[in-house]
């Protein structure tokens, strides 16, 4: 079934999130409604934060009177910062009885595995889906991107857990790219179906079953070379794998501007050959920052929640925005209901290992 792309979408927004909390999150929040004048925002917050964004048009303050630091245990925000920015955002999501849900979407730089425990504790997983999944877009030399998750939820993961991940990172893809075929690749050592531990080959398995029963598009197992070369539009594999690969991208990716400045800067003749490149290096910069493909979505919930970098600028926040928007102008969450309920209705099992 095709879904109606919405006309109105209404995100709430921790303000106080992340590193820098308001003084990145406002901006950025300023920003997006000047772009977008069908959206609305609901600022979450202290009164005294938010008091700068109060004639704001679109916009609803919504107090809170904590904040989840980086560096609290998930148990401090469960159970006792009940009036966090954070919790009040996400539960700006789900409906109280009668009344519908009052956002759309939610997006937050805080803690992850805060936000990932508050998520799950507010909205609880949909049907179908044991574990949710972080899933995020890494860029190709094809100039598209690669999604990819788990990127660090869920450490160790079933074969059935990956199929799901698999099937909802295909929903993300299609709601966002409005390719309804998204191709879906296996993380693996190897191309070869023979290769890999045992839980990647019955995976394998799953992923070309439910191929041959046209819920998903199956490539195959892959690289970890191929999600750079854009070889599938989706990539799965468990948290573990997911989150050492995020972060040796973003270590590599510094690593090569910290070199390609050293090497323009080391002498007069090395900065006249950089100003001669300006135009190229300018144009590769653009392509390989990393903040034009901030904000993480958490899949398998009953609601859409972002997670923006908590370093992250006002450019970079924004463009969290920016996919939390579109995932609901998308209908994201139906999309990926309707896909984790066609695959179990071909007969894919459940996970096992339900939680």
């Amino acid at each position: 079934m095709t879904l109606p792309v919405l006309n109105r979408v209404r995100v709430s927004v921790d303000v106080m999130g992340g590193d820098h909390g308001p003084s990145v999150t406002l901006p950025a929040c300023q920003a997006f409604l000047k772009r977008h004048p069908e959206v609305e925002l609901l600022l979450v917050g202290h009164p005294d934060a938010l008091a700068a964004a109060a004639d704001w048009p679109r916009t609803q303050l919504v107090p809170a009177s904590e904040v989840v630091a980086m560096h609290d245990p998930v148990e401090v925000a469960l159970r006792k910062k009940k009036d966090s920015s954070m919790r009040v955002a996400i539960g700006l999501l789900k409906g109280q009885g009668a009344q519908l849900p009052r956002a759309d979407a939610c997006v937050s730089a805080g803690n992850t595995g805060a936000l990932m425990a508050l998520a799950r504790y507010l909205l609880k997983t949909m049907d179908g889906i044991d574990r949710p999944a972080i899933a995020a877009s890494m860029p190709n030399q094809t100039g598209g991107f690669t999604t990819v998750l788990d990127l660090g939820a869920n450490v160790d993961c079933g074969p059935e857990h990956l199929l799901q991940f698999a099937v909802m990172g295909s929903a993300l893809v299609t709601s966002v790219t409005e390719n309804e075929a998204p191709t879906v690749g296996l993380l693996n050592v190897g191309e070869e179906v023979i290769k890999g531990s045992e839980v990647i080959k019955r995976t394998g398995e799953l992923l070309r079953a439910a191929d041959a029963a046209g819920q998903i598009r199956f490539h195959g197992n892959v690289e970890g070379n191929d999600i750079f070369k854009g070889t599938t539009d989706v990539v799965v594999c468990d948290g573990f794998v997911g989150n050492v690969l995020l972060k040796t991208a973003e270590g590599l990716g510094s690593m090569v501007k910290g070199k390609l400045k050293a090497e323009f800067t080391a002498s007069w003749l090395s900065k006249l050959s950089a100003l001669l490149a300006l135009p190229v290096l300018n144009r590769f910069q653009a392509a390989m920052d990393h903040r034009r493909f901030n904000g993480a979505a958490l899949l398998g919930l009953r609601g859409l929640v972002f997670k923006s970098h908590g370093s992250a600028d006002a450019f970079a926040f924004e463009r969290a925005l920016e996919r939390a928007y579109e995932a609901a102008r998308h209908q994201l969450l139906d999309r990926v209901h309707e896909r984790v309920a066609a695959t179990l209705q071909t007969g894919a099992p459940a996970a096992e290992t339900a939680e």
